[in-house]
């Protein structure tokens, strides 16, 4: 591709004279632009990348992967056994959930009322998993499980009383009345999510169903699948086996976040980029006036016998060398400065004496980092491309370039 003559010149012009400081001055700072806005890419990247795969993982464990809903028809047990025939391996749990209001301390919060399954051994393993210090077995008739958030803003602890009104209406002679109910809370769960702790109530399947005026006929299903991430292509399944039940997966309740998320990534993406576009133009101005000031070497070359083309080809090598030098040291400090984040956040947060990713806004515990194989492929090549551009324009400049002219007061 590159003749032994090309690659000779291109390793001179890496090699400035001192007289040609400036040139390397500008060398230096194109490499250092390039890498550094690569490595920025994969670091950023990386941290988004896990971001999304720690909420995500979140999120599954605390919604079911698929929830199949009655729609006003029975779910019988012809349909779940019909279920665990066709699907090996799927875990089934009966529940019901809608909104409603907790009233306590003169306080009032609009909730989620969800009724589980106590007996259920999906329900069991759901609890044991994700939200462990509560006991399954107290969660008997007229009581309730509240989340941290909630029992902190409505000052409630264990053994305290709460009224739960449902969307239900009850006929008195006064009229139509919100259905309530007291429970006594048996036990406070954390599962780290904001959101989840501060907005969900549990109940007893039964109670549930009775604070919503529903009966057995209106329960729902909750299943969980080995691979969560194959939830859709099972929801598509179920849906053919039954078109009178209601199916939506973990995605489709959270598809507004995963698509700003999605949005944000990209455009964070397409902003770091810009880093490495302004890099290049170090390239591209590096190169003009080396060629300048190299035109009396280069009419030599053309005079010696050696083409247009061989030249350009040497000054595009040059440009596109410290494009690709400085691309790969970005890579190799950007996944080493990933797989380290963690540290170096401990390191500055210390060091600062700042809370760099507080736990409480963020709803995890370490600064997430994922490395995806993938991302750096196209970072890599895309960074060779703009490179490969900022090289090649102003290589093309010799073509124009005139002979007798460089040579003629000398």
């Amino acid at each position: 591709m590159f003749t032994k003559a090309e690659r000779l010149i291109s390793l001179r012009n890496l090699r400035p004279k001192k007289k040609e400081g400036f040139l390397k001055v500008i060398s230096i700072f194109s490499f250092l632009g390039i890498m550094l806005g690569v490595a920025i890419l994969i670091i950023v990247m990386s941290v988004m990348n896990g971001f999304k795969t720690d909420l995500t993982n979140k999120i599954l464990g605390l919604n079911p992967h698929l929830i199949v809903e009655s729609n006003g028809f029975k779910i019988d047990g012809r349909f779940i056994l019909d279920l665990k025939k066709k699907f090996k391996g799927i875990n089934i749990s009966r529940t019901y959930s809608g909104e409603g209001i907790v009233v306590s301390n003169d306080n009032a919060k609009g909730i989620i009322i969800k009724g589980i399954d106590e007996k259920s051994k999906t329900s069991l393993n759901f609890f044991k998993k994700n939200i462990s210090n509560i006991n399954l077995e107290k969660l008997e008739k007229n009581n309730a499980f509240i989340g941290s958030e909630l029992s902190f803003n409505l000052n409630l602890k264990v053994g305290d009383k709460i009224n739960l009104m449902s969307s239900a209406f009850v006929a008195t002679p006064f009229g139509g009345l919100p259905k309530q109910e007291t429970f006594i809370i048996k036990g406070i769960f954390s599962t780290g999510f904001y959101e989840f702790d501060k907005n969900f109530v549990f109940l007893n399947l039964s109670d549930a169903l009775y604070i919503f005026n529903k009966d057995e006929n209106d329960q729902n299903l909750e299943i969980y699948i080995n691979n969560p991430m194959e939830a859709d292509n099972y929801k598509k399944k179920i849906q053919k086996l039954n078109q009178n039940f209601f199916v939506y997966s973990w995605s489709d309740l959270n598809k507004s976040f995963f698509s700003a998320l999605k949005v944000e990534r990209n455009v964070m993406f397409i902003i770091l980029t810009l880093i490495v576009v302004v890099a290049a133009f170090n390239i591209i101005s590096g190169l003009t006036i080396l060629i300048k000031n190299k035109t009396k070497e280069i009419a030599i070359l053309k005079t010696l016998g050696l083409s247009n083309n061989s030249i350009k080809k040497s000054f595009f090598l040059t440009g596109f060398t410290i494009g690709f030098l400085a691309t790969l040291s970005g890579i190799i400090f950007g996944v080493i400065f990933s797989i380290n984040i963690e540290k170096v956040r401990i390191f500055l947060s210390s060091f600062l004496n700042i809370e760099i990713f507080p736990s409480d806004v963020y709803f995890l515990e370490q600064l997430p980092s994922e490395i995806n194989t993938y991302s750096i492929i196209i970072i890599f090549i895309f960074s060779l491309i703009i490179t490969g551009l900022a090289s090649y324009l102003p290589a093309m400049t010799i073509t124009k370039m005139k002979t007798f002219r460089a040579l003629k007061y000398d």
